[in-house]
């Protein structure tokens, strides 16, 4: 079985990869294609996580290429819909603005702290379920025409506020992190 320890990281991979011909089918206008690759990149995202945790199938490689594969994903859709005027820009906008303050922080702390060793957050994945699930239903109602607008609008509105709430929710979580690291520090240099 530990031969099949590298399933969670090639479903990572598989997902990156799966965004370009998401957003080519998107651009083109293939909404019922979309729509089937789209749910199995973020089917991908599900099987990866139960598969590194069921199985013991973790590795650092996959604390990287999961997040990551999950941001290309997701800003890669949200980035052509909202430019395809399909989602609200500003929606787009507030996405792809939480995921580059959480990827530059990261990459802050990384090289002023040391490793972040971040976890995913329940609001986090609560967010990230939501983007997934708005896309989905925004792709879904070009393709098949029956998604109601008011299931838009209140998802599309779960999105915006999970996105800021997250957001927030990791600025804080590793402010306090760096504080803390800090004055350990201060500490222990004061008491050498």
């Amino acid at each position: 079985m530990s031969a099949l320890r590298f399933i969670p990281n090639a479903l990572c991979i598989l997902r990156m990869l799966l965004v370009v011909p998401v957003a080519w089918l998107l651009a083109h206008g293939e909404f019922r294609t979309t729509l089937w690759l789209f749910a199995l990149a973020a089917a991908t995202d599900a099987l990866d996580g139960f598969l590194a945790k069921r199985c013991g199938w973790t590795s650092e490689l996959g604390k990287i290429l999961d997040p990551l594969a999950d941001k290309i994903l997701l800003v890669g859709v949200f980035v052509t819909l909202a430019a395809m005027g399909l989602v609200p820009l500003w929606l787009a906008a507030t996405a792809v603005a939480r995921d580059l303050v959480i990827s530059f922080g990261a990459i802050a702390y990384k090289t002023l702290i040391g490793d972040p060793q971040g976890h995913p957050t329940l609001v986090s994945k609560l967010n990230t379920l939501c983007q997934v699930v708005y896309l989905l239903l925004v792709v879904a109602a070009h393709a098949t025409g029956y998604v109601p607008l008011w299931m838009l609008t209140a998802t599309g509105a779960l999105v915006f506020v999970t996105t800021v709430v997250s957001g927030i929710d990791y600025v804080i979580t590793y402010a306090r992190k760096a504080v803390a690291v800090s004055r350990r520090r201060r500490d222990a240099a004061s008491g050498a």
